[in-house]
């Protein structure tokens, strides 16, 4: 897993690299995935342990209960380059031309999710917590956002944006606010 270089041609300048941001809270959040699930089984194993009903056949169904609640806690990677949203899952990556958006809007559900579609109809769902927790992937993403209404391709989803937008400066300003002792 090394870096991939590429040099210029004779005569050619070197383009530098886009800007690119990640989810800074993923790892954080991979890690209590993780812990979540190995308490879980510590916790089954102590209860069948006290009860004296520890099996080789049950430990390996509280394991697999384990794993079971890791996996559907584990979060997705979250990126944002000029253009490209990607969000990476243990199964599935995803992406989307943050460039040309046709639409943005927020899924009806338990969980609070953010839809973006782009031209090519490509389909991107994220938790807006990665957006809020990260402003450096919320600008970038913005910015291609504004390019895609300015470009008339976003049909739907700037009220979206905009409520997106206020929730990002809350918690940025609320974070300031904090690190500076004003709160």
């Amino acid at each position: 897993m090394g870096r991939r270089t590429t040099r210029a041609a004779a005569g050619e300048r070197a383009m530098p690299p886009e800007p690119l941001a990640h989810d800074t809270t993923w790892a954080g959040e991979a890690r209590s995935a993780v812990a979540y699930a190995a308490l879980l089984f510590a916790l089954l194993l102590a209860v069948d342990e006290m009860a004296d009903t520890l099996t080789d056949p049950r430990a390996a169904l509280w394991l697999g209960l384990a794993v079971l609640l890791a996996l559907v806690l584990w979060p997705a990677r979250v990126s944002v380059g000029r253009g490209r949203l990607v969000s990476r899952g243990l199964l599935r990556e995803s992406g989307v031309r943050t460039d040309r958006l046709v639409s943005v809007r927020w899924s009806n559900g338990v969980a609070q999710r953010l839809v973006l579609r782009d031209a090519e109809g490509n389909r991107v769902e994220l938790d807006p917590k990665a957006l809020v927790a990260n402003p450096a992937l919320w600008h970038l993403l913005d910015g291609d956002a504004r390019t895609s209404a300015q470009r008339g391709t976003l049909c739907c989803g700037e009220t979206a944006l905009r409520q997106m937008a206020v929730r990002v400066d809350k918690e940025t300003a609320r974070t300031v606010f904090k690190l500076s002792g004003m709160e």
